[in-house]
């Protein structure tokens, strides 16, 4: 299909401009890349379909109407002139200010911590060490690892118990993943302070720091901010060390591992592994050039699971920036304030797919200025456009359904899976956090029957769970153990209808007992229901017997269900 679509673009889509033509003009590609390994251009398509196969060639960056503005290293200018569209090379947004407009006079003198211009490299370490050795009780510094040139990924993680992994939420907060896009690199910095100041003193800064680990990384790609040196930011790039896009390094959920051609670089491997070592339950990774929250997927036209969750939270973001925001600010993409990803243009490999689908978090990409490296001067607006609407989205990971998955006889904590049954696609279904056994499913407001398992256990679905926007459902569940049971000799597993297979006369064991009723139902593979029996279950009770010799020989599934908790197996009737 892609090829084809490939072959469709090429004969029919491109401007009818040879590669002869543009050399001929005095633009010879390797011109282009004598200062830098990477050039910003922009160029016009005629359908928006030709994104499909662009964006696997070249990195886009922007899209207005027909207008498209993107970044190449040589390898990938050259796929691009193969095309034959008329391009134009733009200044590089990284190379747009000068020093004063980085570092206005007298700035960071005295107190680092007036965020209102750009520490350079060493700055920036000692602002993060800084804020361990001011708030030690508070904060610590996290390695994520070392960038390509060996500069340091760094994290601040903030909790009230920050040397211990609790039953609590984690959100991630990320920026500058490319390099020359800096408004979030210093926002970040002034969102770590402004946590630690307040903590204490704001009660809705103490309850948020108190019931959520936070985490954030204001420099995801140091090499390309500091292509110039760690003491000058003047010429930030958008490519790491290596002129590779980051955020088109990661593998894609359609695409593969290496959609970009490229090798995993040392930015993306390190910080693989510190998704795999923690438990992300939402974040956002911060950019610029445009204003909007892009929302997934980035990579596919169908829509996440949980698409009216992204739509409700979008908006509490972009309309809350709009309301202390300039007129027009967060309007120039959509006028709402936020897009779906593929519905604005279409990236493959990109860090916010690669978190919600192999993570299960709720990752966002953040677009929060038009000016990609806006003067130092507008730094601390772009603060007060945006700082309420951060607050917010933090808040959004403890709402949702959130509790415990235990073990029902030890009380001992469990990694169990939380699904919902009809809704759940594209692994938008979690998993629980150790070493608490804590869980935090996400969901915009309606009633969900949501389903907790866990191997050796029986699973059980819970039924008709109320889940209201901007509030917390508590629900704690505790799983039986299938060793409760009987285990069938001639297939050496542990079943809840004994013996299966079965002549039709079973003993249904009853994974919870207490004086209640039962509700017992046999469906066939059709869906039709041949069997529905209401029992009462006395205490001590721990099977009931059942006669089906009534039905045919053939597969069913026996489903009991106990108050809100419901379970099944399968039952084989020869």
């Amino acid at each position: 299909m892609k090829n084809a679509l490939l072959a469709f673009l090429l004969l029919f889509c491109t401007p009818v401009i040879s590669l002869l033509a543009q050399e001929s003009a005095g633009t010879h590609p390797v011109e282009l890349f004598k200062d830098s390994g990477e050039i910003y251009f922009t160029f016009d398509i005629g359908f928006p379909q030709e994104l499909e196969v662009l964006t696997r060639i070249i990195s886009i960056d922007n899209v207005k109407g027909t207008q498209v503005f993107a970044y190449a290293n040589l390898k990938e200018f050259r796929r691009f002139l193969e095309f034959g569209y008329s391009y134009t090379v733009l200044p590089h947004p990284g190379s747009l200010l000068d020093e004063s407009e980085i570092r206005p006079s007298g700035t960071g003198q005295g107190t680092l911590t007036t965020w209102n211009y750009y520490p350079n490299y060493l700055e920036y370490i000692n602002l993060m060490n800084g804020f361990e050795i001011n708030y030690p009780d508070l904060c610590k510094v996290v390695s994520i690892g070392t960038s390509v040139l060996g500069r340091e990924l760094l994290a601040i993680k903030i909790s009230d118990n920050v040397n211990d992994s609790e039953g609590e939420p984690e959100v991630l907060y990320t920026s500058s993943i490319h390099g020359d896009e800096l408004t979030g690199y210093v926002t970040m910095l002034h969102l770590i302070d402004y946590l630690l100041q307040h903590y204490g003193s704001d009660p809705r800064i103490s309850e948020m720091v108190d019931n959520t680990e936070i985490f954030i990384n204001p420099l995801a790609n140091p090499d390309g901010t500091f292509y110039g040196g760690n003491t000058n930011i003047s010429q930030a790039r958008r490519y790491n060390a290596n002129w590779v896009d980051l955020n088109r390094n990661y593998p894609d959920p359609q695409d593969g591992p290496h959609p970009d051609g490229n090798v995993w670089q040392n930015e993306t491997v390190a910080f693989m592994a510190f998704a795999d070592s923690n438990h992300f339950v939402i974040g956002a990774n911060f950019h610029g050039g445009a204003e909007v929250f892009n929302y997934p997927w980035d990579t596919w036209p169908k829509l996440a699971a949980d698409d009216d969750w992204w739509r409700f939270v979008g908006h509490e973001y972009a309309d809350t920036a709009q309301e202390y925001g300039p007129p027009g600010y967060f309007t120039g993409v959509r006028s709402s304030g936020i897009v779906n990803g593929y519905q604005w243009y279409t990236i493959s490999g990109g860090r916010q797919d690669y978190m919600n689908y192999w993570h299960s978090d709720r990752e966002v990409t953040l677009e929060i200025s038009n000016n990609k490296f806006p003067p130092a001067s507008q730094l601390l607006n772009y603060w007060e456009y945006n700082y309420r609407s951060l607050l917010n989205y933090i808040e959004q990971a403890n709402y949702g359904v959130q509790g415990v998955v235990t073990d029902s006889v030890t009380g001992e904590p469990l990694l169990a899976g939380v699904f919902i049954p009809g809704h759940d696609i594209d692994h938008s279904d979690i998993t629980t956090k150790l070493p608490s056994g804590s869980y935090f499913r996400l969901l915009n407001e309606g009633t969900y029957d949501i389903e907790f398992s866990s191997q050796g256990y029986f699973p059980k679905i819970i039924q008709g769970v109320e889940v209201v926007n901007m509030t917390t459902t508590h629900l704690d569940v505790a799983l039986v153990p299938l060793n409760v049971g009987k285990e069938d000799p001639l297939h050496a597993h542990v079943t809840m209808a004994y013996p299966n297979p079965s002549d039709g006369r079973i003993d249904l064991l009853l994974p919870e007992t207490g004086t209640q009723e039962a509700l017992i139902e046999c469906f066939d593979m059709t869906g039709r229901r041949n069997v529905s029996r209401t029992i009462v279950i006395s205490p001590g009770m721990t099977s009931v017997k059942l006669n089906l010799e009534d039905l045919s020989s053939g597969l069913y599934l026996i489903k009991l269900t106990i108050g809100p908790a419901s379970y099944t197996d399968r039952l084989i009737i020869r």
